[in-house]
């Protein structure tokens, strides 16, 4: 799409409002959190559960288990075009390196669709669909920017002018936000261990104009929340002090530096973190889609281009995956000791614990482990880009792929990125079996023990803990539950969204019992504290208090309960008038008046955070005034319990009819309700940056 002709971003029903409107991290989030409104006025107690219909079948040609660039071509067109069918993906770009050369780069489905929408003056009828190109095309990778990014960092490692273990203050010229006696280091950054918790405000980048990083860092910066080198967790605002970082040590700017010693070297004459670069006249863009049946969206930008901004194509990924297996005798500037640095683990057990016995993060990558083989990856998310690659430094093989849709449901990309990366790795790099043709797994004889103490709540360590956002965690929480067999049910699990069985295979290292993937514990003396679900992926324990079941129950009770007070008013009314009844005394008419207010204050506080928290967590910032008007009559509805109780005490010494004292008491016991849930979610914290 032309961004000329592109309707002004004022008018909603623009491509780009449509975009915006679901926020940067995609409608995965913006779906999870409707649940929100939706539990809030309809009395919703539980967390969403996506679908979990398979994968589409996966042809499998014969063919040799070495991948050929003909064998891999002819299983990629047995999978990719029916799995972007079934899950209603407009495109996708890949990319497959081995033994030191591309082995192929491949475009499926349509960058543009030519769908039958109007762009401004334009007919969509006028838009010829249009093939994605896997050497043109660009395609947005989100956080998949940043072993780009730590590529560049690295390489000033290697020349001494930045070191891992020093205090990241002594580059900075300014104080990043700090809560521990432990300094922040940039093999912390780099690890995704910074201790910060998630920022959502002015994250999406609503025009191609330039972006003041230093502004980025130090406007309402997240607070830490935990130790340094304690708590792996995806962390934006670490890699976008590592681009300042290169910033103040270079002089250059983060987009320049990175294009002059990193993409240039390796080739990636596409590839650019500079916004404005993708409006060039030979750049061509991806459109992004919620389905391939959708109108097209503008090409989304990031106000931190180190973490998110990177736009690539196939081809130049393939050379950046190239560079990183190479052991420093291929095209890449990185020295072999500086690559065995990137491609090993960056944390020990010294401040990881236990979850050092699962999957970790190196110096810009992410571990995991399939069928009993190390592969290095990545993801990347933006609100319609879907991005991922997989290497096998062992194996010298690499993949990559990239969708240009959210797709049917909010796992829908995730699916055809399982297909792809894993179907891949199973069909060329099958797991290791033992004599008799099964894999040696053995059963911990802790397990019993350790289910038990891991039995409770959890929420991700990637989120607002200290801000009014706090509130997401109750309707993002996964469950452990221990049966008796010892193992472990974890619902829903944070990779798929649908429940998985979980035995232990060591100490404190549990395997999935229909799967691959690993979760490991940590544990303090009488309950798991965290559980590990990937290289930079943790949950953390929720308090007995704010566990979702009895939050929400009672949440949901209390609003259903003032919501039929409402409707009770005026039946009341006309049922008084019809039978000509006793009215009310005067006596206690103020407290009962305020009663009433806060009964209409907590229902209104509860409808304007339902539309409040979704649009916090996406593209269009909030005013600070709607915020702070919600936490008022947040407020005003928790101060009803004063003249509630006022009320049913005044009816009991009055001897008031039986039927009025029992519905004081329960629009009292429904207030109560709601001040509490006000309490144990966070709304009312008076910090408002997020």
């Amino acid at each position: 799409m032309n961004p000329a002709t592109a309707p002004d971003t004022g008018d909603p029903g623009s491509p780009r409002s449509s975009r915006v409107a679901l926020g940067a991290r995609g409608r995965i989030r913006r779906t999870v959190l409707a649940v929100t409104a939706t539990a809030l006025l309809a009395v919703g107690c539980a967390p969403h559960m996506p679908s979990t219909s398979p994968a589409p079948p996966v042809p499998h040609p014969a063919g040799p288990e070495e991948p050929t660039r003909d064998d891999v071509e002819a299983w990629l067109d047995g999978t990719l075009p029916a799995a972007l069918e079934t899950e209603g993906i407009a495109g996708a770009t890949v990319s497959v390196v081995s033994d030191g050369e591309i082995l192929t780069s491949r475009g499926y489905g349509y960058s543009e669709t030519g769908t039958g929408y109007e762009y401004d003056e334009t007919a969509a009828g006028d838009v010829v669909a249009t093939p994605v190109d896997p050497e043109e095309n660009l395609f947005h990778v989100g956080e998949l920017s940043e072993p780009v990014t730590a590529t560049a960092a690295m390489l000033l490692v290697e020349s001494g002018e930045l070191d891992l273990d020093t205090d990241v203050t002594e580059y900075l010229d300014f104080a990043p936000p700090s809560s521990f006696d432990t300094p922040v280091t940039l093999r912390h950054l780099l690890t995704h261990t910074g201790g910060y918790e998630e920022r959502y405000r002015g994250r999406t980048l609503l025009d191609d104009g330039e972006v003041d990083l230093r502004a980025r860092l130090t406007t309402d910066p997240p607070e830490q929340v935990h130790e340094p080198g304690t708590v792996p967790s995806r962390s934006e605002y670490g890699y976008a002090l590592v681009g300042h970082i290169i910033e103040r040590v270079t002089g250059d700017t983060f987009e320049d530096h990175v294009r002059e010693n990193v993409l240039d070297p390796l080739g990636m004459s596409d590839s650019d973190f500079r916004q404005d670069a993708l409006y060039d006249g030979d750049a061509r863009p991806s459109d992004g889609y919620e389905t391939d049946d959708s109108r097209p969206t503008w090409f989304e930008g990031s106000a931190s281009a180190p973490s998110e901004g990177l736009s690539t194509t196939a081809v130049d990924m393939a050379r950046f995956m190239l560079a990183l297996l190479e052991d420093g005798e291929g095209p890449g500037p990185l020295s072999s000791e500086t690559l065995d640095l990137m491609r090993g683990p960056g944390l020990d057990a010294d401040t990881l614990g236990t979850l050092a016995e699962g999957p970790r993060a190196t110096l810009g990558l992410l571990e995991e482990d399939r069928g009993g083989r190390r592969i290095l990856g990545y993801d990347g998310d933006t609100a319609f880009f879907h991005s991922r690659i997989r290497l096998h430094p062992d194996e010298g093989t690499g993949i990559f792929v990239s969708l240009n849709s959210d797709g049917h449901d909010e796992y829908s990309a995730a699916r055809v990125l399982d297909a792809v990366t894993e179907g891949f790795t199973d069909r060329y790099l099958p797991a290791e079996e033992d004599e008799e043709g099964a894999e040696d797994i053995s059963i911990s004889p802790t397990r019993e023990e350790h289910a038990a103490m891991a039995e409770g709540h959890y929420v991700s360590s990637r989120s607002s803990h200290s801000t009014f956002l706090t509130v997401r965690d109750l309707f993002e929480q996964t469950r452990v539950t221990a049966r008796p067999d010892g193992t472990i049910v974890v619902s829903p699990d944070p990779a798929t969204g649908a429940p998985a069985a979980y035995e232990e295979v060591e100490p404190w290292v549990w395997r999935e019992m229909e799967g691959e993937r690993t979760l490991v514990m940590r544990a303090d003396d009488s309950e798991v504290r965290d559980l590990g679900f990937g290289a930079a992926s943790t949950m953390t324990r929720v308090d007995t208090v704010r566990e979702a079941p009895t939050a929400l129950t009672v949440l949901g009770i209390s609003l259903v309960i003032l919501f039929l007070t409402v409707l009770s008013w005026p039946i009341s009314a006309l049922v008084r008038a019809s039978l000509k009844g006793e009215p009310r005394a005067r006596a206690g008419r103020a407290a009962r008046a305020l009663t009433r207010g806060a009964v209409v204050c907590a229902l209104a506080a509860t409808a304007l955070w339902a539309w409040i928290v979704p649009e916090a967590t996406g593209a269009w910032d909030v005013a600070w005034s709607l915020i702070r008007s919600a936490q008022g009559l947040t407020l005003l509805g928790a101060l009803g319990v004063l003249p509630a109780a006022a009320v049913v005490v005044r009816d009991l010494r009055g001897r008031e009819r039986w039927f009025r004292v029992l519905a004081g008491i329960v629009v009292l016991v429904a207030l109560v309700g709601f001040a509490w849930s006000a309490a144990v979610s966070g709304v009312m914290a008076w910090d408002i940056t997020y």
